[in-house]
């Protein structure tokens, strides 16, 4: 183990936008067991409090929604080369599962949300900040299929949630967090040559 704290690089972005593929295209450049992926969407708070009509209404575009000071101190003990226990996130129950993933410090950490940015704690811990900038009905787009086909909801909640919550919580927390970014990346997982420039840059890193 090196003296050197891991990596960590945030990729934030609205709704469908390519973070995912940016993270896990960064990820696969990378040897075996050198990178791991911590997903802001895991650390939606617990609603088991609520009955499952009520968690229906929660605004979970809100950084209220999110234990966000959890997902800081987490990536602050992976920074320190110390394990973490992990939560994870049934969206199909709205809350969160009872078990928890332990996770081990490896040398590169991408932390991915649309509001990974916008937290000025989580924020800081980020030796490279992006945003992944696509076109509004792009994202809608593949924010529909995304949640029809894994997430169990239907057209309808689809359509109430985007315009009650998605959309002016993007407007409102999501894309003045872009002003953060040390990166701005267009279309996403489509810009092959911003994708190799980022796979480069992280591989020169790590290879200090």
């Amino acid at each position: 183990m090196t003296d050197a704290p891991p990596l960590v690089l945030g990729i934030a972005g609205g709704s469908g936008s390519g973070k995912s593929t940016i993270a896990r295209a960064i990820l696969a450049a990378l040897p075996a067991g050198a990178g791991l992926l911590i997903e802001q969407d895991h650390y939606y708070r617990s609603q088991a409090h609520l009955p499952f009509e009520e968690r229906e209404r929660v605004n979970y575009d809100h950084p209220d929604a999110l234990e966000m000071p959890l997902l800081a101190q987490h990536v602050a003990a992976l920074r320190a080369w110390e394990p973490i226990e992990r939560p994870s996130y049934d969206f199909s129950r709205h809350d969160r599962c009872p078990d928890l993933t332990r996770v081990e410090p490896v040398p590169v950490i991408v932390v991915e949300g649309i509001l990974v940015l916008a937290d000025e704690v989580l924020r800081s811990l980020f030796d490279v900040k992006l945003f992944v900038d696509t076109d509004a009905d792009i994202r809608l787009m593949r924010r529909i299929r995304r949640d029809l086909e894994h997430r169990g909801r239907t057209f309808g909640q689809v359509r109430k949630q985007y315009y009650e919550s998605v959309r002016p919580m993007h407007m409102a927390f999501v894309e003045p967090s872009k002003r953060f970014a040390d990166i701005i990346v267009p279309e996403g997982g489509e810009n092959r040559v911003a994708l190799e420039l980022l796979v480069s840059h992280v591989r020169a890193r790590i290879m200090r």
